[in-house]
């Protein structure tokens, strides 16, 4: 079984929120979930603490993919389930190296089938406690559009792609849930997913996998080179939801515990799941 998590909202749909609790469903059900963040990224300033953390151990990697893990009691590494993750700064007023308004990426590291390689912004001076904690050395450096693109093409899509083979042997055997992210509706190319749930603050919408598959074929008009993001409002417009969920909102309290979010959000998990088995 292959069960997607899709956010509505850029920023704070609430799709790990929602992830972590289905991991904790799954586990309390007996499976062994495993589960997948194809792409993270956290911001040195808004996520210092995290940064630290993380890079103090020569490593990069967010608390998403950590909560993820945890809920499903996991011992994989966060770099083979979040090979692709982004450290951002703020540049207010201006705009970054990508086209990024108010904000540019500093560092992205990338799991290769050889272990992890670094990709820096080469138009930007990077803190000196990030060069001395990760291991940047013989990092890629990029001063342009067309030179990251270049080496998105050569390293972060080949690790997008080994990835996608996980989940699709994940799913024969067992079960794969992959969190979306942004608002992407569609984050690994060539994987079969049984069931989707779309995320926004409040509600969940529920598809099947092979609907939701040809309305995001639809939206790219057949025209899929593995560098298109679809957002999901242009796959939600095409779709009825097999089911729609109220979310209501949890303390905090609540959402530090999966089992809390399980039982909160059970009508909608239990949708999840029926919709996945129908298929």
């Amino acid at each position: 079984m292959r069960l997607l998590v899709a956010g509505a909202d850029p920023v704070d749909a609430g799709k790990t929120t929602f992830a972590v609790g289905l991991a904790a469903r799954l586990r309390a059900d007996g499976s062994q979930p495993r589960v997948f963040k194809p792409r993270a990224g956290n911001d040195r300033w808004f996520d210092h603490d995290d940064v630290r953390r993380a890079a103090g151990d020569g490593r990069l990697y967010g608390k998403d993919i950590d909560r993820l893990l945890r809920a499903a009691d996991s011992d994989a590494s966060h770099e083979r389930r979040n090979p692709i993750h982004r450290l951002w700064r703020p540049t207010p007023g201006e705009t970054g190296l990508l086209g990024e308004s108010g904000r540019t990426f500093l560092v992205d590291r990338v799991r290769t089938a050889d272990g992890d390689e670094w990709v820096v912004n080469g138009a930007t001076d990077l803190p000196d406690p990030l060069r001395a904690d990760l291991p940047l050395a013989d990092a890629r450096r990029v001063d342009s559009v067309r030179a990251f693109n270049d080496a998105m093409r050569e390293r972060h899509l080949p690790a997008l792609d080994r990835l996608a083979d996980d989940v699709q042997t994940a799913g024969r055997d067992g079960i794969a849930l992959v969190e979306s992210y942004g608002d992407v509706a569609m984050p690994l190319r060539g994987v079969e997913f049984d069931a989707v749930a779309v995320v926004d603050p409040g509600r969940c919408r529920i598809y099947g996998g092979d609907r939701w598959a040809l309305a995001r074929e639809t939206a790219t008009g057949d025209r899929d080179d593995g560098t298109l993001e679809i957002h999901v409002d242009r796959v939600t417009e095409m779709l009825d939801p097999r089911s729609t969920h109220d979310l209501r909102p949890l303390t905090g309290e609540e959402r530090s515990d999966p089992d809390a979010v399980a039982s909160a959000y059970r009508e909608a998990y239990g949708a999840l799941l029926a919709t996945a088995r129908d298929r």
